[in-house]
């Protein structure tokens, strides 16, 4: 332990699935960061932008033999309406394997659906509606802490990985950390690329200078985002999303002399 960190700790003392077929067959915030070149959101299911991944291939295949287009023991077993067989739509990104989509109950051989395409746009848009993980500040010492003395900060990297529903399609979303925003309460802030790490390491330190003082430190966190449509290749978000992490309180004390006998 350094003498300053002995000295802070006496002086607070003191002070205080179907088979696949074969290829044969305390304030919720969150806000956009502008630090990368962007284009204008389009909307839903928009193919304005360029494409930015091969096409993916989709294709029907019943659950059951249909015969003759209809099969009562399949309409029976999987409860389709007369005349009607259960399908499952399948999807292949380029070089990939086939993986299902949806089921539903069709009458004859359906044509293959061509599905809108998923947008950035669209994605971008899932997220911000989603509860991106919010970062909780850790702070040495706790509470309260001296003035012009180090005080330590750090936290835990959030992780965030999820496969929602888009326009009828599987994307699984990946939010990545990627930087830190201190806030220390005091007016002064800091920005780092790691969590940091608690004491004895000194990654995020702050002084304050003013004794008596209620601050309200926190951490945002700003996320890089990755994404992948039905099982195709991962495509990656220009913007960047960022959440304000909820804040502690922390109380500034001045160490005082005290006589030891």
């Amino acid at each position: 332990m350094t003498i300053a960190a002995a000295v802070l700790s006496i002086a607070l003392v003191v002070g205080a699935s179907p088979p696949v077929p074969t290829p044969d067959d305390d304030r919720d915030e969150v806000f956009m960061e502008d630090d990368k070149e962007t284009e204008q959101i389009p909307p839903p299911g928009s193919s304005n932008p360029p494409p930015t991944a091969p096409s993916i291939e989709y294709r029907w295949q019943p659950m059951c033999s249909p015969n003759g287009g209809t099969d009562a023991t399949c309409s029976l077993a999987y409860g389709c309406p007369p005349d009607e067989i259960m399908w499952n739509l399948y999807s292949r990104p380029p070089g990939g394997a086939w993986s299902i989509v949806r089921s539903e109950c069709r009458g004859n051989t359906p044509e293959v659906d061509v599905l809108p395409e998923v947008t950035p746009g669209d994605v971008l848009r899932e997220v911000r509606r989603l509860p991106l993980p919010k970062a909780q500040i850790a702070i040495q010492p706790s509470d309260r802490t001296l003035v012009n003395l180090d005080t330590v900060f750090s936290t835990t990297a959030p992780q965030f990985d999820r496969t929602v529903t888009i326009l009828e399609q599987r994307v699984h979303i990946t939010a990545k950390p990627t930087r830190y925003a201190w806030h220390f309460g005091d007016g002064a802030s800091k920005t780092t690329t790691t969590p940091g790490r608690p004491y004895p390491a000194m990654d995020v330190t702050h002084q304050y200078t003013k004794a008596d003082r209620t601050h309200r430190p926190r951490v945002d966190v700003t996320f890089s985002i990755s994404y992948s449509v039905d099982g195709g290749p991962t495509q990656s978000l220009e913007q960047t999303v960022t959440t304000a992490g909820p804040a502690a309180t922390l109380v500034t004390r001045e160490a005082t002399p005290v006589l030891v006998e």
